[in-house]
């Protein structure tokens, strides 16, 4: 009987990891900033309608880069989960811990049993009633989170978009200052061909589609901001960067 090639976990572990670093990187970046009236939420996106940011419930917002019809399923799994537990129990039970938790076990189990991991990253922020109550959870390709800090930088050549946010955050952020930082952070980071989905296409790399930074640039991004209000649902859409 012929015996198995054995391959040590190291190896797997690190071409998992190799495979699904790549397919977030030739994605456009996103951005999460926290800033004094809310919670401001950017991406590279031209496609109107495949979207990367997303409400998921009354407080909490979903961002996301890599393979759409990956982070998409996650997205309404989200939604239900959230609708469940709200349901259930309380709509304060529903935070973005709870939600950044059940996505880390999700990513995480198909990073480890499926023949292929997600070739996603994705952020969960919650506004909370004071900008020092504010969350940001980062969670990675291999289900690993951080809550670290009050923004996250997602996709593409992140470390540029990285530097230039850590450079210029500050507590007390106004909206239009956390609108400059999301912009130097998109047009500093954004080196790939698009965010991918099944068959290849890009997300947003449609034919004609512009550059962020470059003419036409609003048309280049998705935003949406977490208001600071007292009660109720807090996300909306905005038609540009502040």
């Amino acid at each position: 009987m012929t015996m198995p090639l054995y391959v040590p976990p190291e190896q797997i572990i690190k071409d998992r990891s190799d495979f699904a670093r790549r397919g977030v990187a030739r994605g456009r970046p996103a951005v999460v900033i926290s800033a004094a009236d809310g919670v401001l939420l950017a991406a590279a996106n031209v496609s109107r309608a495949l979207k990367k940011l997303s409400e998921i419930y009354d407080r909490l917002a979903f961002a996301a880069v890599g393979k759409w019809s990956e982070f998409e399923a996650l997205r309404v799994a989200g939604i239900r989960y959230a609708d469940l537990r709200g349901y259930s129990y309380a709509r304060t039970d529903v935070t973005g811990r709870g939600l950044a938790g059940a996505y880390a076990q999700t990513i995480a189990a198909a990073f480890t049993g499926d023949p292929k991991p997600l070739e996603i990253e994705l952020a969960v922020a919650q506004v909370g009633a004071t900008q020092e109550s504010d969350a940001v959870f980062h969670v990675l390709f291999d289900g690993s989170v951080s809550d670290e800090l009050p923004w996250a930088v997602l996709g593409g050549a992140t470390q540029a978009g990285r530097e230039a946010v850590a450079e210029g955050w500050r507590p007390g952020l106004t909206l239009p200052e956390a609108g400059r930082l999301a912009r130097a952070a998109l047009t500093g980071a954004d080196d790939g061909p698009g965010d991918s989905q099944a068959g290849g296409v890009g997300a947003d790399s449609r034919a004609g589609a512009g550059t962020p930074g470059g003419a036409g640039a609003e048309d280049g991004f998705e935003v949406g901001l977490l208001r600071r209000v007292a009660s109720g649902r807090a996300f909306t859409r905005l038609q540009a960067l502040p």
